[in-house]
């Protein structure tokens, strides 16, 4: 059963959907400062600083935790369908996981559509991924975080990174990815209720912005849009977490089967009656709690680090 703390995200996220409702005509800017909330139901990891960095030429964040390791380093991605959110509004969120894992986190700011539109997200991933590698961090001691959107991102940076002959990161970690921008899994309709926050409506305006159509354009079905149709072979582990009470846990759910099906390493972790990214309700509830330490885990297994910070 949810714990009652858990049920902040809900209200936050009916609460965006009731005002994006009642204020059709916002402009970009006043959205994007509605969703910076986003990180108000996440508590303050402590003990992390955060620092402010060009990562050739893409603004980032680095959350540093105290006692982290200085050769270990997180590249994070966050949500908000490629049109909203930020490094500040997930600054909490990575921090707690960069805190738990005992390594640096750089969270970057990609752009953002309308303004830009597919595939300049992804290109920004693998300009911060090479970034990091010139400042010395070997492929093996990086790894891949991100969100909805972002989740998508930690997937098809992967993607992109090996088009391109560059070296693989040691793993990635998908949050609730957004791995399907046609919406074709079963429940995009069956949690459309349970779901408070990504309504069908919703996720076909962000997909058609980031595309810059209005239709059912092939791009959604590129993988560096939407990863589900992917090659996935040689892929580095993934261990993919989801609220099971999600519009996009079939989106989850089919991205960790077609992974595994061209023989990826991948974990993957359904809590029941959780919304999406429920990991930001680390430090206000147990289910994000217990996600993190989880994420923790996998990371300094795949970095081989020795047990969990505190």
């Amino acid at each position: 059963m949810a714990s009652a703390e858990s049920r902040a995200l809900s209200e936050l996220y009916s609460g965006w959907v009731a005002t994006l409702a009642a204020n059709p005509d916002w402009q970009i800017e006043k959205v994007r400062t509605l969703f910076e909330h986003w990180g108000d139901v996440t508590g303050e990891p402590g003990d992390v600083d955060y620092v402010e960095v060009d990562a050739a030429g893409v603004p980032a964040l680095w959350a540093i935790p105290k006692g982290a390791s200085a050769d270990h380093v997180l590249q994070a991605t966050h949500g908000g369908g490629y049109v909203v959110g930020s490094r500040y509004s997930h600054r909490k969120l990575f921090g707690h996981i960069a805190r738990a894992a005992g390594v640096r986190a750089l969270i970057i700011d990609y752009r953002r559509a309308p303004e830009h539109l597919h595939p300049a997200p992804v290109e920004d991933a693998v300009t911060t991924y090479r970034w990091l590698i010139d400042q010395g961090y070997k492929p093996q001691n990086i790894g891949l975080v991100g969100d909805s959107a972002g989740g998508a991102l930690a997937v098809t940076t992967l993607l992109l990174l090996r088009e391109r002959g560059l070296p693989l990161p040691a793993a990635s970690a998908p949050l609730s990815p957004w791995s399907d921008l046609l919406a074709t899994g079963r429940s995009n309709v069956e949690n459309e209720e349970r779901d408070h926050f990504v309504k069908r409506h919703l996720a076909a305006n962000l997909s058609a912005v980031y595309l810059g159509d209005q239709g059912d354009s092939p791009a959604r079905r590129d993988p560096l849009a939407s990863p589900l149709y992917a090659d996935f072979h040689g892929l580095p582990p993934l261990y993919i977490q989801v609220g099971g009470d999600e519009a996009l846990l079939d989106d989850a759910a089919r991205l960790a089967d077609a992974a595994r099906a061209a023989g990826v390493d991948v974990q993957y972790e359904v809590w029941p009656e959780q919304q999406h990214v429920f990991q930001f309700l680390a430090g206000t509830a147990p289910e994000g709690d217990d996600a993190v330490a989880k994420l923790a885990t996998f990371f300094r297994g795949r970095f081989g680090l020795n047990a969990a910070a505190a």
